[in-house]
């Protein structure tokens, strides 16, 4: 049964019901900062009456260029008081991708901040600068306006098998379902402590968010570097005394084979994201919950507890349908296939989206007609093959196309072909994920030269970082002289070779540690990226280095150097060298604060990790 368009409250009802009953209630932690709900309430009143006066209203898409934050949290509420919908810009992305992303979606305007708005100077579209023109907001009324259960939510865009990405168009409707099942799943009420830790432009972030606003809880949000290390994630719940938590599968999977403390306040430990292949240990002290879900599907279509005694039943299950929600398992003609033989998985119910923004031939050829449910109903071919286990859950056995996730992000591989072939340097690319590390994929691109073209890398690397985040960035670049044919004519991708650095450019590149700091660092490196060694112009991103390995990086030089790095210091300053520089500036700020006591007591501290480091070698 659907969710019922006169008795279901909109999401921006349940919030403003809570701060009636509940003002002094904490909605929102960030370090020093709380927020509770009346302040939430009237602070996102305020905005919405502001974006009103600009022309905001059912079925207007309004940007949000903000990082992950209270402000965030804010403005998405104040766009669905207005009853338009948002669309989170990650800021990570680089700006070329986001400008075509407010073009492609016919953004009205767009919420930022100061230290954002160059970034989206040149898109035209019309931006509102929250600490730019706080006074005129400060004045609007407050009142509240809201839209339809049937209008648009929110709108993600994900990476796009055409060359380029695509907007999801998500309903008020689906959002609704996804609430009432979560609520409901995991006993959220007015005590529960959760979290906000995916980027915004992941769509497990609608997830974090408004199930537990809606019903009172508290949302905690750990800074960066904390949440992206297994160690640091997993002290910071215990310590904040978190009740549920979402962790992307890559960390998850670390964080369930460490200790915890028997009276941890973790009830549920949830996961999803990318393909789970560990199970629990025994003596944790919470439900540890796999879950599965496209985009296009709102956040979550599968869930299931991960149980210690599955373990040697082969991977883990992606669980059952969550309410109101319906999988079929179908072969090539749509019919289903039968039980616990291997098939697409097809979503539908409450959960499937509109469609794609703007897209409608995408839209038809995704979102298909419903031929087991109500008439006029859809389904979602996903894309992905499962089938159905003897107890009702479905294991998740992989793509039938050239679509794959590195750490938690859809990648369509055809986006990145698209970007290398325009280079005037590249006739012809294929893009491959390899793990040839077990829990180690990465990128690797294979590239044939123009004739008469050189095979310049740094060009193709800056073209791609110009136009694709950084987890779309192929590690290795290949260059061959002919892709590997099959008998029809297509690319084997069995009979592509295994990158390899040859020794000789690996001497002539090497440049050896000539500081104290560099020599440390180098260290550092080559033992968070499991290298040999590392030339002080090494470029990290090159060896292998992604956010999760950045955040080690950060917590490394921490305990070592005793000064704080953000992750984006990491992308900035990706070498040895570049990167020691930033360390001696933080540390020459740190110095020019203290007292000749206290410089006397750090530089003995600092003395001590140089030695062992130096004696280690």
């Amino acid at each position: 049964m659907l969710i019922d368009k006169k008795q279901t409250k909109l999401l921006p009802d349940l919030i403003a019901d809570q701060a009636r009953q509940n003002p002094d209630g904490i909605a929102l932690v960030a370090a020093s900062e709380r927020l509770t709900y009346g302040e939430l309430e009237f602070r996102a009143t305020r905005l919405a009456n502001h974006l009103l006066s600009l022309g905001a209203g059912p079925e207007v898409l309004i940007g949000l260029g903000l990082e992950r934050s209270p402000e965030f949290v804010v403005a998405a509420l104040a766009i669905m008081k207005s009853g338009a919908a948002y669309l989170p810009m990650d800021l990570a992305h680089p700006t070329e991708r986001l400008h075509f992303i407010m073009k492609d979606a016919g953004v009205r305007f767009l919420i930022t901040q100061e230290k954002f708005a160059d970034r989206f100077k040149d898109s035209g579209v019309r931006t509102v600068v929250l600490d730019g023109e706080i006074a005129g907001i400060e004045q609007r009324p407050v009142q509240s306006h809201y839209g339809d259960i049937d209008s648009l939510a929110y709108v993600i865009y994900t990476s796009g098998s055409t060359g380029q990405p695509k907007g999801v168009e998500v309903t008020h409707r689906n959002l609704a379902n996804l609430i009432s099942w979560h609520v409901k799943a995991f006993g959220v009420d007015s005590s529960t402590r959760a979290t906000f830790q995916a980027g915004v432009g992941f769509d497990a972030a609608v997830w974090e968010i408004w199930p537990y606003l809606a019903t009172g809880a508290s949302v905690y949000l750990p800074d960066e570097s904390t949440r992206l290390s297994a160690d640091a994630l997993r002290d910071w719940l215990i310590s904040h005394e978190i009740t549920i938590s979402f962790v992307p599968t890559a960390i998850a999977e670390q964080m369930i084979a460490r200790p915890w403390p028997g009276d941890s306040a973790l009830r549920f430990l949830l996961t999803g994201a990318d393909t789970l292949h560990r199970y629990p240990l025994p003596a944790l002290p919470f439900s540890f919950v796999n879950n599965y879900g496209p985009t296009e599907c709102t956040v979550v279509a599968t869930s299931g507890t991960i149980r210690a005694e599955n373990f040697g039943d082969g991977v883990p299950s992606i669980g059952q349908p969550i309410d109101n929600v319906r999988i079929h398992i179908l072969d090539e003609q749509q019919c289903e296939v039968p039980r616990g033989a291997t098939g697409e998985i097809y979503i539908g119910g409450a959960g499937v989206a509109r469609g794609y923004r703007n897209r409608p031939d995408l839209t038809a050829e995704r979102f298909v007609p419903d031929p087991f449910g109500e008439e006029g109903g859809r389904l979602y071919r996903t894309g992905d093959l499962g089938r159905f286990l003897a107890n009702g859950e479905i294991a998740f056995l992989g793509r039938r196309d050239d679509q794959i996730k590195i750490r938690g992000y859809r990648i369509e591989l055809n986006e990145i072909n698209a970007v290398l072939r325009e280079h005037p340097a590249v006739q012809a690319s294929v893009v491959i994920a390899r793990e040839d590390s077990p829990g180690d994929k990465r990128l690797v691109a294979y590239l044939i030269a123009r004739a008469h073209s050189q095979r310049d890398e740094q060009s193709v690397r800056e073209s791609i970082r110009r136009r694709l985040p950084d987890y779309m960035e192929p590690t290795t670049f290949v260059w061959m002289e002919s892709l590997p044919l099959t008998p029809n004519g297509k690319v084997d991708r069995a009979r592509l070779p295994i990158p390899k650095m040859e020794e000789g450019d690996r001497e002539r590149a090497f440049i050896a540690p000539r500081t104290e700091i560099e020599e440390t660092l180098a260290g550092i490196i080559t033992e968070v990226l499991k290298v040999p060694r590392v030339s002080v112009d090494d470029d990290f991103f090159h060896l292998g280095a992604h956010s999760l390995l950045g955040a080690q990086i950060i917590a490394r030089v921490r305990s070592t150097f005793g000064t704080e790095l953000r992750l984006l210091d990491v992308f900035d300053a990706p070498t040895v060298a570049e990167l020691s520089v930033r360390i001696e500036q933080a540390l020459a700020t740190q110095l020019n604060a203290m007292t000749e006591a206290e410089v006397e007591a750090a530089l003995a501290a600092f003395d001590e990790p140089l030695a062992a480091n130096t004696n280690s070698r």
